[in-house]
């Protein structure tokens, strides 16, 4: 693959929008500067093959012709028919010429006409140029594993796709390990070897080598002593023979096959093994009209549910609609089209410490359970792009009262979600005629405040919040957001803003009895938060002796005589500052 040199790596780091332009691909027959400073030309003799190109540190295979402008020749390959291998970045063929090398695909010919550097047969002379015709046979890709030189991997076969493992995926792999003299000291057997990459094989930095590869691909790896067995070597065993202090290992290594593994939930309690890739590269996801097949399990194998095999139907359902056990729903709206999984449900995902009777036998309480799944087929719900105008807002009204009745049996998290797709149905985006949008308006807005209600029983302050701004940047003087907004704002110990929404509140609605309730309830807060103030100040600043109480001839030494005198308003929150003035002017 292409490589990029450090000025198109610096390139990259523009700033957010501006555009990065290419070059034009090089005609058949047309010369070009590698690049705008470059003293370097390319005249294109014969296009090439594919896309990509070597890297620096790849190992090339090309016949060349160098000559002088005079034809005197300065060395060719064409005359043996035998094409020279050479590691590029090194300048072993001219100097300055690998960076021409880089730019070319496999079988293609160019002609590179590049300054001379000074040797015996060449003067120096700032005029002088020396000319290369190449033609790059192929080339073997070198990889620095860990970017330290201790493990080289030369990929001898590219494997298919771009797809590579995670540390979680099982794998196969095969390989071979020999020390430099030859001598084979381990060898999977003929299947091959499976394991989970984050288990660790063969040597520690394995996996790190393995995350490199695609499927199919064939490798030869050279370990420096340092990540192989060190200054201690290993003795003969498990499959080993012995392997002497301070050795280098050559390994020829193929990975056969693997199979992603999914962290579903991010917690481990729902992982799904994907044993057969889906179709195309849409999943499920949440909403969607579901038919899977499966063979439900324990964890010792005994089998307590099938669907869609032996002759019994394919179970059908709408996912994120509770219809199924948690970690199946989550797992299954990761699924694509034709994909077959098996997917392991710890007792918190599944059916709890319940016991449960199922078709084939029952399910002990606290139970892990496997399922062995394939996604038959699946309809996505539609995206709102997808909908007409009426069509949207049937589709949020729909969604707000299937949140309401979430939010009545108190499912406040799935509600909220209801009330978020509902709001998203409908966003203000320019598609809505005039008589639309106010319908539209009216349901983001029902919809934001049922939402921060949600947050309020979640006890998500910042949510509500949120959603109760939103509201009020449309509807500023909208008493149930400012309401709920106050309400956030006590959890939140912020009541100088929680004041300010009340307040605005019953200017709106003079005798709103909840919001009447919630200003007395902030009032004995705010002296309860007061009077916290005064102790803690007290112990700041109490004399610590009779002689400090006299300082001054003041006689204040009761802080509370002080605060007293000076008529703290403590509801206005003023009795810190009141009182450091105090004692800063008594003692």
């Amino acid at each position: 693959m292409a490589v990029l040199s450090e000025i198109e790596e610096d390139e990259l780091d523009e700033e957010p929008g501006e555009v990065i332009e290419s070059a034009p691909p090089q005609k058949l027959g047309e010369e070009r500067q590698l690049t705008s400073n470059s003293p370097i030309k390319k005249k294109l003799l014969k296009i090439g093959h594919g896309w990509e190109t070597p890297n620096f540190s790849d190992h090339v295979t090309l016949h060349y012709v160098g000559t002088l402008l005079d034809g005197t020749k300065l060395g060719s390959t064409r005359d043996s028919d035998s094409p020279v291998t050479f590691t590029l970045g090194q300048g072993e063929l001219y100097a300055g010429l690998d960076d021409g090398i880089v730019t070319m695909k496999k079988g293609e010919v160019a002609l590179f006409t590049l300054p001379a550097v000074e040797s015996g047969s060449i003067p120096q002379d700032s005029n002088s140029v020396v000319q290369f015709e190449v033609e790059l046979v192929s080339w073997i890709t070198v990889v620095d594993v860990c970017k330290d030189g201790r493990i080289i991997k030369k990929i001898m076969e590219k494997g298919k796709g771009n797809d590579r493992p995670g540390d979680l995926d099982e794998v196969l792999v095969k390989y071979q390990v020999a020390l430099e003299a030859g001598t084979v000291v381990a060898e999977t057997p003929e299947g091959g070897v499976e394991f989970y990459v984050n288990d660790g094989h063969l040597l520690p930095r394995l996996p790190k080598v393995i995350m490199t590869m695609t499927r199919g691909e064939k490798a030869e790896l050279i370990v420096q002593p340092q990540y192989a067995f060190g200054e201690k070597g290993r003795e003969a065993g498990s499959g080993f023979r012995s392997i002497p202090p301070d050795s280098m290992l050559y390994i020829n290594i193929e990975l056969v096959s693997f199979k992603p593994v999914i962290n579903v939930t991010g917690d481990f309690t729902v992982i799904k093994k994907i044993f057969k890739e889906g179709e195309g590269a849409f999943t499920a996801n949440e909403g969607a009209n579901v038919t899977v097949r499966y063979t439900a399990m324990l964890e010792d194998g005994t089998v307590f549910e099938k669907r869609g095999i032996d002759e019994t139907q394919p179970l059908k359902f709408v996912t994120d609609e509770e219809q199924v056990i948690t970690g199946l729903d989550r797992a299954v709206a990761t699924m694509k089209k034709g994909e077959r999984a098996i997917i392991s449900i710890h007792p918190d995902y599944a059916f709890g410490n319940v016991e449960v009777k199922q078709d084939l036998a029952i399910v002990p309480p606290g139970s892990k359970v496997v399922y062995d799944i394939e996604m038959v087929d699946f309809i996505k719900e539609k995206a709102p792009w997808e909908l007409n105008s009426n069509e949207k807002i049937k589709v949020a009204e729909r969604k707000k009262e299937e949140g309401n009745l979430l939010f009545k049996s108190g499912k406040y998290q799935r509600a909220a979600k209801k009330y978020d797709k509902a709001a998203d149905f409908v966003s203000r985006d320019g598609s809505l005629g005039d008589d639309e949008e106010k319908l539209a308006k009216s349901l983001r807005v029902s919809c934001w405040l049922n939402g921060a209600a949600c947050c309020l029983k979640l006890n998500d302050f910042p949510g509500a919040i949120k959603l109760c701004t939103q509201v009020l940047d449309v509807e500023f003087h909208n008493v149930k957001a400012l309401y709920r907004r106050a309400q956030a704002y006590i959890e939140t110990e912020d009541f100088l803003l929680a004041d300010v929404d009340i307040k605005k509140a019953l200017e709106v609605d003079p005798q709103n009895r909840e919001v009447k309730v919630l200003k007395m309830k902030l009032k004995q807060l705010q002296a309860d938060s007061d009077k916290k103030d005064a102790k803690l100040y007290e112990s700041m600043f109490a004399p610590k002796t009779k002689h400090n109480e006299g300082v001054g001839g003041c006689n204040e030494g009761n802080p509370n005589t002080t605060i007293r005198r000076l008529g703290v308003d403590r509801n206005e929150g003023r009795i810190a500052n009141s009182y450091l003035m105090s004692h800063v002017f008594c003692c």
